[in-house]
């Protein structure tokens, strides 16, 4: 019986597009991954704007992470990809953009673009996997903390 509940009763990753009812777990989540965080206020705006795109990635009940993009014409510009630390490592973030660049394009979506911070491989591995190539760099762009300011690289891919 555990064998059969290890294949068949975990909860199968959904991805879905997100709800204002989703904004203070969007909100955790983003706090969780970067720095200065977005709070439920700015997730709530971003909601409820035309132009903007946010999948949620649930597991079972659970929200676990999220893609938010900005929409202008046929371009789009990814904001934000986040997941809970605890579910990092499992594919997740692959599967989420992915889809989420299917529905950019479902939208009318030609290009896409992404700010990265340089030294953050495992992101990088992420969009260069996914299609994205380096297109430009801005010097000190992030600024971390402790006051370093690190260089983000900006990405690309055409969807057609």
């Amino acid at each position: 019986m555990n064998m059969f509940f290890r294949w068949f009763g975990s909860p199968k990753p959904l991805i879905e597009a997100a709800s204002l009812r989703d904004a203070a777990r969007l909100a955790q989540i983003h706090a969780a991954s970067f720095h200065r965080g977005w709070g439920e206020g700015e997730f709530e705006a971003m909601l409820a704007e035309r132009n903007t795109m946010i999948h949620r990635l649930r597991l079972g009940r659970k929200l676990i992470g999220f893609i938010v993009s900005r929409i202008g014409a046929d371009e789009a510009e990814i904001l934000s990809v986040a997941l809970d630390p605890n579910q990092r490592g499992r594919g997740f973030s692959r599967d989420l953009l992915l889809q989420h660049l299917g529905h950019l394009a479902g939208r009318g979506v030609r290009t896409v673009f992404l700010e990265v911070e340089e030294n953050n491989q495992p992101a990088r591995r992420l969009y260069e996997r996914a299609g994205f190539a380096t297109v430009g760099r801005r010097e000190r762009y992030y600024l971390q903390p402790g006051g370093e300011q690190l260089n983000a690289l900006l990405m690309r891919r055409d969807l057609s």
